[in-house]
């Protein structure tokens, strides 16, 4: 997906702009969070005023919606703050409106919102996929160890939604009050996250506030990060979720990617040669940059080592081979 890095921002900073695309009632206004160009994918922040109605239908788009506050009437149930939607492509939703006005998040996965009238599904819709549920009041907390390696206990989580083929997850994520982590973290997938309650602080930019919000692409270095007070948020990630845990603040998305490719090359070699397809392999495998980095200290032979001195020399993770007062590239 080509959405950029967005970190940090909050929607309380911007103004709602009236939703203009065909389909769509009156009455609905909407806050970009972010938006992927080529496609038209995109998470956004809805205010439907009160007595909004929008009639029978689907979208040529996945979408998922979670109620942030007010109450929503999809046909004839009340859905109330809390409440989450997965809804296939194609896939006809009832009518849906509000009485007194409601602020939600929707999310376009696949296309820009699209909103075609339709009491039937389309032939094509995967309707077995599409589910609902009141996400505060229906589904316990989680462990956050459930992803290794895990976050710092206190973070715990609410799967939502789960794609067996992509790994793709939507879930809500809680820490308690006085939650601190204090590594650097980074994964192989994009990250998306927005603050329904509270405030977290990240070392990278400082507090993340109630309609605080991020989409960070893969690789990107974040944390430390804590909560004094706690705060619960919607989080989403596009492939597997792997954390990546280092203590290098200063590296390189490049860098990280790298290192993330060494820690395959390392579990699973031939792996990870099926994998790359570059015009040529370097026979070791990627530079894991925690393996190779100068650190002061005592060296693998006993010796203690001056860091300003050594700065020509570099020794190859995989411990084949050393190379002496010169540099080379891979």
């Amino acid at each position: 997906m080509a959405r950029p890095h967005i970190e940090p921002f909050c929607d309380r900073d911007v103004h709602f702009k009236n939703m203009t695309l065909p389909g769509f009632s009156p009455g609905m206004r909407y806050k970009m969070l972010s938006l992927d160009t080529d496609s038209g994918a995109c998470s956004m922040t809805v205010q439907l005023d009160a007595g909004y109605r929008q009639p029978p239908g689907f979208s040529w788009a996945e979408r998922e919606l979670m109620i942030v506050e007010g109450e929503l009437r999809v046909g004839d149930r009340t859905c109330r703050k809390g409440h989450y939607f997965y809804i296939p492509p194609g896939y006809a939703m009832p009518e849906i409106a509000t009485s007194d006005g409601c602020l939600v998040l929707m999310m376009y996965n696949t296309s820009a919102p699209s909103h075609e009238e339709a009491t039937e599904h389309h032939p094509l819709a995967q309707t077995a996929l599409y589910h609902d549920v009141d996400s505060y009041m229906d589904i316990p907390w989680a462990p956050g160890n459930l992803v290794k390696p895990s976050v710092a206990s206190g973070c715990m989580i609410k799967l939502l939604n789960y794609n067996p083929i992509s790994y793709a997850m939507t879930f809500l994520y809680f820490m308690s009050p006085a939650f601190f982590q204090d590594n650097i973290s980074y994964h192989d997938c994009a990250e998306e996250s927005y603050h329904l309650w509270g405030t977290s602080w990240m070392m990278q930019f400082g507090n993340l506030p109630t309609g605080g919000y991020f989409w960070r692409p893969a690789y990107i270095n974040h944390g430390a990060f804590a909560s004094e007070l706690g705060c619960i948020a919607l989080g989403r990630v596009d492939s597997k979720l792997f954390n990546h845990f280092h203590y290098n603040p200063w590296t390189t998305p490049k860098e990280n990617r790298d290192r993330a490719a060494a820690r395959v090359y390392q579990r699973d070699p031939l792996l990870y040669r099926w994998m790359v397809s570059h015009s040529h392999n370097h026979p070791h495998g990627p530079e894991d940059f925690e393996q190779t980095m100068a650190r002061r200290g005592v060296d693998n032979k006993g010796e203690a080592r001056d860091v300003a001195k050594e700065g020509h020399r570099h020794e190859h993770w995989h411990g084949v081979h050393k190379h002496e007062d010169h540099d080379h590239g891979h």
